[in-house]
């Protein structure tokens, strides 16, 4: 009898973790369907002001650019003979070479002064490279190369 008595309580103590186990499963899978429905609300309320920003910042890479063009027309900011800019657009914007044109075509006898410039509108700073590339400018670390090439 001690024998039955053992086995119908395991058996019972079978069914209770049985029983257990499926309520926590259950309780599980309502609250992951509830997180992930949490999720999808959110992910909606965010996806649209991601894409909203992510046009905005496209459309301001897109007017730099457009400015990074067009600022050798306004006489009001660039202060060169537009015929003196070269636009090499990366790592930096234009290479001027001030006074060129009224050398080549005045035979002016005026020194070239070659400048380096970069544009930036709004609140746009110059990135890690261009900083770089200033502080070469302004240390004095600039030379000139004349490479040949025998074909």
């Amino acid at each position: 009898m001690a024998f039955d008595d053992i086995l119908i309580g395991l058996g019972i103590g079978l069914l209770i973790s049985l029983f257990v186990y499926l309520i926590m499963q259950i309780r599980l899978r309502h609250r992951i369907s509830q997180v992930e429905s949490e999720f999808q609300i959110l992910w909606a309320e965010q996806e649209s002001s991601v894409r909203k920003d992510a046009a905005n910042r496209s459309r301001y890479v897109l007017k730099g650019k457009i400015a990074e063009h067009m600022v050798p027309m306004l006489s009001d900011v660039f202060t060169y003979d537009p015929s003196d800019a070269r636009f090499i657009g990366s790592p930096i914007d234009y290479l001027i070479f001030d006074g060129y044109t009224e050398v080549k075509d005045k035979n002016s006898g005026r020194p070239i002064t070659v400048v380096l410039a970069d544009i930036k509108t709004g609140s746009a700073r110059l990135n890690r490279t261009e900083k770089r590339i200033k502080e070469a400018v302004e240390a004095g670390r600039v030379r000139w190369e004349t490479l040949r090439v025998d074909f």
